[in-house]
């Protein structure tokens, strides 16, 4: 008997089609109606997690309250249902067959082969059913990653087939994801990929209950009805997805397109409440109509891929709403940033934001633009690394230690106020083995932080290897680089501010992983106010 109901969610035709939005905002819609949703990620890759991954391959590696770096599409989660998610959230194939071969390695199969069906199926399924049978959930959405026919995704969409088997047809449920493009030579929107996509579906044994059709044009009635005569399905459930302004009006492009309706129907859930977005419409009515607007440079080493800073992308989105103020982030490469061309790039700026990162590539450029923004009053806010640049110009350029450096980016610096936090010295594995998670930190009353928050005891999520160097703290809040956030197990700095300086925050946390949409990041709320008062303080040309 199936304690929650499963709702798989595949997509075909090409990637990147929003899989996650789509999870995201019909979760958000079956929530508003007063049902528990939670959604999980499989992905394909065999990487244990996207924690050792390059950004530019894999985008911003999301980090939960338990520690987990897992896929980005575990943000939208977050910031669409305003719940945390967890480890038990995002599953990938490397994690699955580690598992299997470390209970083979135990004796754990007594003696049988070890195959994909059934002992990789298995482990799949016992993911699927794990939050499922937690007996939290009315319904759990599962997405899978890829496309249907990769080689990669074979044995999930083969334990998707056996879940419909193992809890009956009426507590599970596919939507299949696809593409109908338009070519303009011909003027006409082509259904032949979506039926070929759904095809290699039906192949795999799993028919379609759904179909959600991206487009950039309209779906008029002739080709609904050719997409659900030749996929098998009824006709209302051939659902339109157009190009949306924003990923915050999917939610309301997917209520018009009926498609909670559709899946409570399919489900066989009566359900007649209309969904409360009362506070999701306001939002979006703030977010779309602006009373002003700001410009934030976000200086970073990965801006040629905005998905690499995706939750910094959008705490700004949410904390522009607040301030009703719409936020212009301008993406400046710290490598192009030095002495001769810092003022031409940064002081049409109303604010900057240092971005985290690792590695020694770019650092000096980062460095740069703190210096130039501390000594000319402009708005910063330094998030990880960025909070460690800040350190570093400080220490260089008022403490006067001229060769002070981390030891990430130089061993032999005589002056390391960035070392290696004490219980990373002996790692040598790379994946899983930062600080992680949520911790957490003390905050100094008096300070803008507090200020920010509102109370003294909060947690964060981190993820890094280096920390402030306390042997250097009191030289530093002696020249006014104060420390007003601070671990009360470790000691270790979480949150510095300068004393004479209008808004500069560094932090060694990660907030933009907390900000959602009905809970806007109250940092990154002061910081873009910040920003704001300093834009009609300083009237640009």
């Amino acid at each position: 008997m199936a304690t929650a109901k499963y709702i798989f969610v595949t997509g075909g035709v090409t990637s990147s089609l929003g899989k996650g939005i789509i999870s995201a905002s019909l979760g958000k819609l079956l929530q508003a109606r007063g049902f528990k949703v939670t959604i999980q990620k499989f992905d394909p890759y065999i990487n244990i997690d996207p924690g050792t991954l390059n950004p530019y391959e894999h985008g911003e590696c999301f980090v939960t309250d338990d520690g987990a770096e897992t896929d980005l599409d575990l943000g939208h989660y977050e910031r669409f249902l305003n719940r945390p998610t967890s480890q038990a959230n995002n599953i990938t194939t490397g994690r699955i067959y580690n598992n299997v071969i470390t209970k083979e390695r135990r004796g754990e199969y007594l003696g049988k082969t070890v195959q994909v069906v059934p002992h990789i199926t298995d482990e799949i399924k016992r993911n699927v059913y794990l939050l499922g049978e937690s007996g939290e959930y009315d319904f759990v959405i599962t997405e899978i990653g890829g496309c249907v026919g990769d080689i990669e995704s074979l044995p999930f969409i083969e334990a998707v087939r056996q879940v419909k088997w193992e809890v009956g047809a009426n507590n599970f449920l596919v939507i299949h994801l696809t593409l109908i493009p338009y070519l303009s030579a011909a003027k006409e929107l082509k259904t032949k990929p979506t039926q070929h996509s759904v095809k290699q579906l039906l192949e795999a044994g799993i028919q379609p209950d759904i179909l959600v059709c991206r487009s950039e044009r309209r779906l008029p009635m002739e080709i609904r009805k050719k997409v659900a005569l030749f996929c098998n399905v009824n006709i209302n459930s051939v659902i339109e997805a157009l190009d949306a302004e924003s990923i915050y009006d999917v939610p309301l492009l997917m209520k018009k397109e009926k498609l909670a309706e559709r899946v409570l129907s399919k489900l066989r859930i009566a359900n007649k409440n209309e969904p409360d977005l009362d506070q999701w419409k306001n939002f979006l009515g703030k977010l779309k109509n602006p009373g002003d607007e700001i410009n934030i440079g976000l200086v970073g080493k990965y801006v040629e891929l905005p998905d690499a800073y995706k939750s910094i992308n959008e705490a700004f989105i949410h904390a522009g709403v607040v301030n009703e103020c719409k936020v212009n982030v301008h993406w400046i490469s710290s490598e192009t940033i030095d002495k001769t061309n810092c003022a031409a790039v940064l002081d049409r700026m109303d604010g900057i934001l240092v971005a985290p990162g690792f590695g020694e590539r770019g650092v000096e450029g980062k460095i740069e633009a703190v210096r130039y923004v501390r000594e000319n009053n402009i708005p910063f806010f330094g998030i990880c690394l960025g909070m460690q640049c800040a350190v570093i110009e400080f220490a260089r350029n008022v403490l006067n230690l001229k060769k002070a450096s981390s030891t990430e980016l130089d061993e032999k610096t005589p002056d390391p106020v960035i070392d290696l936090m004490d219980e990373q010295k002996n790692i040598i594995d790379k994946g899983g083995t930062m600080r992680l998670g949520a911790y957490p930190c003390d905050l100094q009353k008096g300070s803008k932080a507090m200020a920010a928050y509102g109370k003294s005891k909060i947690s964060e999520r981190h993820r890094h290897r280096y920390e402030f160097n306390n042997k250097y703290l009191k030289r530093m809040e002696a020249k006014g680089m104060k420390a007003v956030g601070i671990n009360p197990d470790t000691g270790l700095v979480e949150v510095i501010e300068l004393n004479d300086h209008p808004w500069f925050v560094g932090t060694q946390f990660h907030p933009e992983l907390k900000s959602t949409v009905l809970n806007p990041h109250p940092l990154f709320v002061k910081f873009v106010q910040a920003a704001h008062q300093y834009k009609i303080n300083n009237p640009k040309d």
